[in-house]
C-alpha cells in the first residue's frame, strides 16, 4: 500500500522509489531498472525521471524519482498490473523491499540520500536555489524581449510577466534545479555531516 498523496490532481507530483539491493546483484538490478525506467516513460503523465545512486550499509542504494503531470497518472502506474509484476520480479535482488514515498515536484531537490541522514539547513538549500534563479531573472526577460515586442498584447506587463515567470518555473523544476542538486550534492551532503 501506497501513501496517500498531499498533492491536488492538477500539479506536478513525484513518486520516489528507494531500493537497496543485494550483494552481488547490482548488474542484474540495473538491468532491470534501465528496462521498467524505460516501460514508465511510456506511460501517460509520465515526465521524467532521475536515477541517484548511492550505498547505504555496504550495499547499493539506487534512489529513482520520477515525475507525473498529475496523482492521477502516478496512481495508475503504481497501481498497475506491470508495474506490480516488475516489482515481484525484482524482490529477489531487494534487500529491504520495494519502498515508495509520493511528494510534491520540490520535495526531493534537497531530500537526503538515505533514510538516516538529514535534509542540507536551509540556508545552503537557499544559497543554491539562488544560484540557480537569479542567472534566469536575469536572461530569460533578455531572450523574451524581441519577442515580447512583436504585438502590443504581449507587451502588456501582466502578460509579459506571466511569460518569463512560466519560463522560470518550468526551467528550475524540470531542468536546472534537479541538475544543481546533483551538482552540488557534495557541498549540500558535507554540511549535513557537520550538522550531526
Amino acid at each position: 500500500m501506497h501513501p496517500t498523496p498531499k498533492n491536488g490532481p492538477d500539479e506536478v507530483v513525484t513518486l520516489v522509489v528507494k531500493h537497496l539491493i543485494k550483494k552481488g546483484l547490482d548488474a542484474d538490478y540495473e538491468a532491470w531498472l534501465r528496462r521498467i525506467v524505460r516501460i514508465a516513460g511510456e506511460r501517460p503523465g509520465h515526465l521524467g525521471v532521475d536515477v541517484v545512486r548511492g550505498k547505504q550499509g555496504g550495499l547499493a542504494l539506487f534512489t529513482c524519482v520520477l515525475r507525473y503531470r498529475s496523482t492521477d497518472a502516478l496512481e495508475q502506474w503504481l497501481d498497475s498490473p506491470e508495474r506490480k509484476d516488475l516489482i515481484a520480479e525484482a524482490a529477489p535482488m531487494l534487500a529491504d523491499g520495494d519502498k515508495t514515498e509520493i511528494g510534491g515536484v520540490n520535495e526531493f531537490w534537497f531530500a537526503p540520500q538515505t533514510d538516516d541522514a538529514a535534509k542540507p539547513p536551509r540556508w545552503k538549500q537557499a544559497v543554491v536555489t539562488l544560484f540557480v534563479i537569479l542567472p534566469l531573472t536575469l536572461l530569460v526577460p533578455i531572450v523574451w524581449g524581441p519577442i515580447l515586442g512583436l504585438h502590443p498584447f504581449l507587451s502588456n506587463y501582466v502578460v509579459a510577466t506571466f511569460l518569463v515567470t512560466v519560463t522560470i518555473v518550468v526551467l528550475v523544476v524540470y531542468l536546472l534545479m534537479p541538475a544543481a542538486t546533483r551538482l552540488f550534492a557534495p557541498w549540500l551532503e558535507a554540511s549535513v555531516k557537520e550538522t550531526l
